[in-house]
This record gives C-alpha cells, structure tokens and sequence, in this order.
C-alpha cells in the first residue's frame, strides 16, 4: 500500500503598512516613483545618518497585533539583522527579534465546513529593503532604493496549515483585516503583501515534522497554490527515492511551474543579530493599547452578522459585499441614500465585478461615488431608463464617474412610455416582419421577442419594453 503524506504549512508574511513616510526618515512611501527619487541618506544608509521612528507604523503594528488576537509587547525594541545584499545599502536590517511588537495571537479560517484556527508566532516590525532591476540588454543590474525603508510588518505563523485551500483562506483574513483596519491596501501586484512559504512533508500520523523549506516572496494566490502543490509533489518524490530533503530557502518559477535552489537556510544566528543601538526601546501604555482599541473598526466577522440583520439580504451577497472594505463602504453609503440595498447589492456583485474582471481591477480599484450608483438605482428603479440604458450608463459612471440624471437628461435617455406612438411603430414592425408575425400566430412565443427588439431599436433603445411587448400582443391577438 502506497505511504500516505501529510503536508505541513507555516507562513511569513510581510505587509507594507500604509504610511505616507518611512519607518525611520521622512522620504515619501508612494509606490511607481521615478527610481531613486524617494531617498535620503537614512533610506541609503549613509555614514553617520540616524534613524527616527514613525510613530504612526507603531499605531498599525499594534492595531493588526490586536485584531489577530495577539499580546502586545510594552516593552519592544528594534535589533540589526546583518547580512550583505546589493538591495540593502547599510548591510543591515532594522528589524525585530527579541522583543517583537506582538505575539501568541491566532486568526479563524474557512475551507468548506471545516473550521480552523490559525496560530501566529509573533508579528514584528522592520524595513523593506531596496529593489534590484536587471537589465537584459545592457547586461547590468540596477539598484532603486526608493522602496529601501518601506515600513513592513512581518506575520510569522506557526505549522498549523495542511493544504493551499487553507494557505489562501489565511492569507484572505489576513489582507482583509488589514485592508479594514486601513493599515494597508495589501495589493499583492504592487508588493505590498507577499509571502515566504515554509513546507514539509511527513508520513500521515507521524508526529515530527519532515525537513522544511522555504519559497521566499509570493505574490499572487495562484502562484501560491501552484508553488505549494509543486514543492510537496518535489518533497514526496525524494522521500521515495531514499534521498534527503535539504533545507534551503527555493525561489519558485511560475512561468516554468518548478521551484530551484536559491542558498542554504539561514538560521538566527547566521545573522548576528544584535541591539539597533541608535533607536531607543518603545515604551507602549496600556492607555496608548486602549486609544487603538477604541479606534478598531468593525470587521468583517462583525459586517458580516450585521448586514444579515440590517438589510435583509442573502448570505451570498453579504460575503461578496464584505470580502472587500472599498465595495463595503460604496454598498452602505449607496444603500443609505437610496434606501434599496438588495438593488444596490445586485449592481455591486454583477455589473461591477463585471467590469473590474474585464480591466483586471480589484475592487480597492473602484473610483465611483456611492452618490451616483443611488441615483442611478432610483432611475432604473422608477422606470425613467430601462435596463439596457441603466446598463450603458453604468458603464460610463464606472470609468467616469458621471452624475447619472444629468448624463440620461443631456443625452435624451428616457424610457418612451407614449402608447400612441409605441402603437404607431408596431404597426409598422408588424406589417415589415410578417414571418414573425406569422410565427407568433403559429404557436411560436419567442418571435414576440424579436418583434419588440425591433421597436427597441427603431428607438435606440428607449422604449419602455413591457409596454412595447403589451401592445404588440394586443394588435396581433386581435
């Protein structure tokens, strides 16, 4: 009988935070500057620059420490981590080891029925480092720092996750605690949440874990389930063949859909940690720790429950709504002016993913206002536009951000509902189609359709489709 695998999980994950500064200078955070345009000689690492603590990136830490349920240290302080990387201009990291900035705290996870709980290790703050760029065509390397001091957490969890389902399940809590919290925006294209998968493989019922390896720098959710099935399929087939697996930090390729050696793992001490002897030890209250819990907002676990009961709306819609803060925010606001929430509901989770799957967008990328999708929910709502036309005119408050009332009115978008002159024009689409007619009279209801397209769109669009569909009945029923 074949031997039985289990798969055994623990993640690090970085956040960026969503200062306007950087952890220890006051150069700009904004992502796609020009290279080497948000830098000083802190973020550079020049001799005899001193770093200053944002305080700001403490407030974040702690608020994500305390809504993943973990301990916050009072005490904290910063240590150097030392290693030498092209992309890290002082040779060290700011970073945290022995006194992180939280600890022993735990996030719930989904996956079908099954209920878990996620344990993390400990959360600690740090700087990024800066980004290498190498040029094919000019056979260099280039060096941008204007990322070198980014403010990072890193979420370090413990072995408890089994499967990819339940790897993407955590990083969902995760970014969506985040993203409420405003403490980042987590978009994985952008960088500012990525992760190092640790894996190991051990026979099912076996109590110590296998050796251990590490994909260093995941950002995208496929690649992380593709990243994860590969190294566990890699790791059993050594196990098989009587070979060992090494512990080494991989680098995953998901074009190639192969993971290859990048260096042995390193431990603590390879790094040589000890005390930044140029930040002083952060003292933390416990009335600072209760300001930050009073600021906490709702989250989605409460959205979720309260949605249910206010607005009446089914469990589906309610876990779309809430699966991002910015589609929240525009349902509430929307729903507030218009009183409709299961018809601002339906606009959210049909035209509007639409439109952001057809453009690659993310729903944090939505730029319309709340006020103008409750305008256009009553226009559609009281039949002053069909739906065809409520449909258009999304489209352009979508991209635009138009005022609905006034883009229908300047563009004469208002449903015809004059009978005489709907009667007038079916008359004539009756005496042009007369195989249709002839259809219809012969048993054939589908033909109706297409004799009241041909109305819609001898008035592009703006007659009242009901009413046309009544009226061409009533004439060919005689």
């Amino acid at each position: 009988m074949a031997k039985q695998y289990e798969t055994v999980i623990g993640l690090e994950v970085h956040v960026e935070l969503a200062t306007k500064t950087k952890i220890f200078c006051s150069c700009s955070t904004e992502f796609g500057g020009a290279p080497n345009t948000h830098t000083c000689p802190v973020c550079t690492g020049m001799p005899g620059s001193l770093p200053v603590l944002n305080k700001k990136v403490v407030g974040y830490a702690m608020a994500v420490g305390l809504a993943t349920n973990c301990k916050i240290t009072q005490v904290s302080k910063f240590d150097r981590k030392n290693y030498f990387y092209p992309d890290n201009p002082q040779n060290y990291q700011i970073s945290q080891l022995y006194l992180p900035i939280a600890r022993d705290g735990y996030v719930e996870i989904e996956v079908g029925d099954i209920k878990k709980k996620v344990r993390i290790h400990e959360m600690h703050m740090e700087e990024d480092a800066g980004k290498l760029v190498h040029d094919e065509w000019e056979d260099c390397s280039l060096v941008d720092y204007n990322r070198s001091g980014v403010p990072l957490i890193e979420i370090v969890s413990e072995p408890d996750m089994r499967s990819a389902d339940e790897v993407i399940a955590y990083l969902e809590k995760l970014r969506m605690i985040c993203q409420y919290l405003g403490a980042s925006d987590c978009k994985l294209q952008e960088g500012s949440m990525r992760a190092d998968v640790n894996l190991s493989v051990r026979e099912v019922g076996a109590s110590e874990f296998g050796t251990r390896t590490e994909m260093k720098n995941l950002n995208s959710f496929k690649a992380i389930a593709r990243a994860i099935e590969g190294e566990r399929e890699r790791q059993i087939e050594l196990i098989e063949e009587g070979k060992k697996v090494v512990q080494e930090t991989r680098r995953w390729d998901d074009n190639k859909e192969y993971s290859y050696a990048m260096r042995s793992k390193e431990d603590a001490q390879d790094y040589r940690y000890f005390p930044e002897p140029d930040l002083a030890p952060i003292v933390i209250s416990d009335e600072w720790i209760e300001e930050i819990k009073s600021r906490q907002p709702e989250l989605r676990t409460e959205k979720l429950i309260r949605y249910r009961k206010e607005f009446d709306i089914p469990q589906y819609d309610a876990e779309i709504l809430t699966s991002s803060k910015k589609m929240a925010d525009i349902f509430e606001a929307a729903t507030a002016i218009c009183k409709k929430p299961k018809k601002v509901s339906n606009w959210l989770m049909v035209e509007t993913m639409r439109l952001l799957n057809e453009k690659g967008q993310e729903p944090a990328d939505i730029a319309f206002s709340p006020e103008n999708l409750a305008k256009l929910v009553n226009l559609a709502d009281s039949g002053t536009i069909n739906s065809s036309v409520a449909k258009e005119v999304f489209e352009k408050i979508f991209s635009e951000d138009i005022d609905p009332e006034k883009y229908v009115e300047e563009n004469g978008l208002r449903t015809v509902n004059d009978e005489s002159a709907l009667r007038e024009l079916a008359q004539k689409v009756i005496g042009s189609n007369p195989k249709a007619v002839a259809d219809y009279r012969g048993g054939k209801e589908k033909a109706l359709g297409a004799l009241v397209g041909q109305i819609m769109k001898a008035m592009k669009g703006k007659a009242n489709p009901g009413m046309a569909s009544q009226v061409l009945k009533e004439m060919l029923d005689l």
